[in-house]
Parts: C-alpha cells; sequence; structure tokens
C-alpha cells in the first residue's frame, strides 16, 4: 500500500480499482488543509490514469470523517482564510464528481458535516450499519452551507433540511432508506460488499461508463427538453462505440461479449 503526504492518505491499486484511505484515526480523519492537498492531488492524478476503473474512498479508525478541523480552522480566524479553504472543499468534491470512473464511499464509521459531503459526493456508498450520518455544523452555530449543496443533491429537500437544521444523526438503514447510501450491511461484510460493487462496475467497458456517470450529472442541470436531447447525443455516440457494439453482437448471438476494457 502507497502512502501519501506523511501517512495522511493511504493509496491501493489492484485489478483497476484504487482505493484512497483517509488515516488520520486519532482526529476522526478531520480534512485538515494537508488531508485537502493530499485528497486534491490523488484525484487529480487519478483523473489522467486510463489503468483505474473504479475509486473507492475509505477510512481508517471509528470514524469516516468528521468534517472540516475545527482546532485548524480556529487557529485562524480571518473571513479570506475560511472562504478559500472552503473553495478548496468545494473543488475537492467537485473533482469526485468529475472522474470519469465511478467513486464508492466506503463507510465504517462516523460521517460529519463536511464528511458527510464527502459521503454525498461520491457516485456510490456503502456503509457499515454501525455508521452514522449527520450535518452537525448547527449544533455550533454553523449552518452546513456547502454540505447542504451535496446534501440536496441526494435527498428529497425536506429530508435533507430536517438534517440540516436540527443537527441530529441518523442511522445506516434511515440513510439507506432516504438515499444518501445505496445499502447498509453488516460491519463484518462491509469489505465484501464495497469490492463487489467495484469489480462489478470493472466488469462493464469504461467507456460506457464515462459516457454514463457525465451524462447523468450534466443533465440533471438541465430543463428536461433538453436533457433528452443530450441524452440522446450521448447514447447515439456510446452506440457506434466498439465496446457496445461488441455487446449488442454478443447479446445477439447469446454469448458472452469479448470486451477489450474489462478490468476483471
Amino acid at each position: 500500500m502507497q502512502a501519501t503526504s506523511p501517512d495522511l492518505l493511504l493509496r491501493h491499486d489492484q485489478h483497476g480499482i484504487t482505493t484512497l484511505t483517509l488515516n488520520r484515526p486519532a482526529q476522526f480523519n478531520a480534512l485538515s488543509e494537508a488531508m485537502l492537498t493530499a485528497l486534491q492531488a490523488q484525484l487529480d492524478a487519478l483523473a489522467q490514469d486510463a489503468r483505474v476503473r473504479c475509486v473507492i474512498l475509505a477510512a481508517n479508525g471509528r470514524a469516516f470523517c468528521a468534517g472540516h478541523d475545527l482546532r485548524e480552522m480556529r487557529a485562524t480566524p480571518q473571513q479570506a482564510y475560511y472562504q478559500q479553504l472552503f473553495e478548496r472543499c468545494s473543488r475537492l468534491m467537485q473533482s469526485l464528481r468529475a472522474l470519469p470512473v465511478p467513486v464508492i464511499a466506503k463507510v465504517q464509521g462516523l460521517a460529519t458535516a463536511a464528511g458527510c459531503q464527502l459521503v454525498a459526493s461520491c457516485d456510490l456508498a456503502v456503509a457499515s450499519e454501525q455508521a452514522r450520518f449527520a450535518v452537525s455544523g448547527i449544533n455550533v452555530g454553523l449552518f452546513c452551507s456547502t454540505p447542504a449543496v451535496a446534501l440536496t443533491r441526494n435527498l428529497p429537500i425536506k429530508r435533507a433540511f430536517e438534517m440540516l437544521v436540527t443537527g441530529k444523526f441518523i442511522d445506516a438503514a434511515t440513510a439507506a432508506e432516504w438515499g444518501l447510501i445505496n445499502q447498509a450491511v453488516p460491519e463484518s461484510e462491509l469489505d465484501a460488499a464495497t469490492q463487489a460493487l467495484a469489480r462489478e462496475i470493472c466488469s462493464k467497458p469504461a467507456i460506457s461508463i464515462a459516457r454514463g456517470k457525465a451524462m447523468v450529472y450534466r443533465q440533471q442541470r438541465m430543463a428536461l427538453p433538453d436533457a433528452y436531447a443530450h441524452a440522446a447525443e450521448v447514447m447515439a455516440c456510446n452506440i457506434m462505440d466498439a465496446e457496445a457494439m461488441e455487446g449488442i453482437q454478443a447479446f445477439l448471438e447469446k454469448r458472452a461479449p469479448s470486451w477489450t476494457e474489462r478490468g476483471d
């Protein structure tokens, strides 16, 4: 396993799956400036790495991520500093969405404030039944405005607003029911469930996944007629790809497709 930024972030690559592991367990994996820098550097590198088919974002310790490092933030009580910090964090969240491959959050513990935002910004999420989620800034007088951007794009607005104005925790089962995560599994099954999802993604053609991910998030911002027009254009391009041609031909011939991009 490769370490980055003095062990703040660990990277492991295997069979097209890259796992990035937050490694500040004593600080509940809070997003310090150094952690933001390490994560951004890895995401920028991954965006250019054609060998990577799926990314898993994990964490060591009791917490997945407790949000921003409040002790570090209080050391520089200047609005310009806070603005710059929140902009860096916002860029990080958008980088997760911009990656051409799916990103899975593997949540083993608490995910609060910007940590909950991190989960919401990933394309998929699998959590231990012991995991809990909150946007708890309001409990210290700070409305979680930047986490709200990701949260309101995952949950029905009333559910998201309830979390934002109460700061209360929800358990993994509730997070799955509301749509913040895809599934909640027993702690002993978290690794296997996450790997199974990643391997399933890797078994599909990379070009189709990349086109599809970009289309899904772009069309969300469009009016319905424009969304359908964009989707039709993307699908027409996709069907001309060699991988799609092979997949369709294999279906018609009742055989398994012979894709060149399989990562499994």
